[in-house]
């Protein structure tokens, strides 16, 4: 068994802290994992992208080719888009609705839906809107995280969850909560989209 990832999105939403949890819980589970240089991480408001790889098999290189990544996260609903050609036909996205506008051009967000919709297998959440809600607000990245765990099928809710606490453990108890309850959340949402 194995799942391909893109990790996408701007700099400052949190994509590193998703692909922490989603490393420490593989490794836990004694899966082969690789990850790719993350591009971008250095620059506040530019794109961000990775490829994770996680295997029962060993795996010979941390790239995802065109059309082989089973699952595309953004919390950035354009940045979701970018990496559309590696998607597999079965693939997933899963992406956060709420735009972040870094650039004068950015494009109608009514076309990106549009584009969206034509995709089989896509969790549009907003994800920004129910961090707000639980006032949780730095927690989007956690709530599309848990929209994820619907799909992530090499790995457990419950690992993921653990690792949402070992991650946070050294920002206490309360932060650690925080983080569970936008998971929650983001997995609850998602639950409509997996058997439609």
């Amino acid at each position: 068994m194995k799942q391909d990832i893109i990790l996408s999105g701007v700099g400052g939403q949190g994509i590193l802290s998703i692909a922490t949890i989603i490393g420490w819980a593989a490794l836990e589970e004694n899966l082969f994992l690789k990850q790719a240089e993350v591009h971008g991480m250095s620059q506040r408001g530019g794109d961000v992208q990775s490829n994770l790889r996680l295997s029962t098999q060993p795996i010979h290189s941390d790239l995802i080719p065109l059309g082989g990544c089973d699952l595309i996260i953004s919390l950035e609903p354009m940045e979701s888009l970018r990496y559309i050609q590696y998607l597999s036909k079965d693939g997933w996205i899963i992406t956060n609705t709420s735009p972040f506008i870094n650039i004068p051009n950015y494009p109608d967000i009514e076309l990106i839906n549009k584009e969206l919709d034509s995709i089989g297998n896509v969790i549009k959440i907003d994800a920004d809107a129910i961090a707000k809600e639980i006032k949780a607000p730095r927690s989007a990245n956690m709530v599309l995280l848990g929209a994820t765990a619907s799909v992530l099928k090499i790995l457990s809710k419950e690992k993921l969850l653990e690792g949402i606490g070992k991650v946070f453990s050294s920002k206490g108890e309360e932060i650690v909560n925080t983080n569970t309850e936008a998971f929650n959340a983001g997995y609850n949402y998602a639950q409509r989209f997996i058997n439609k």
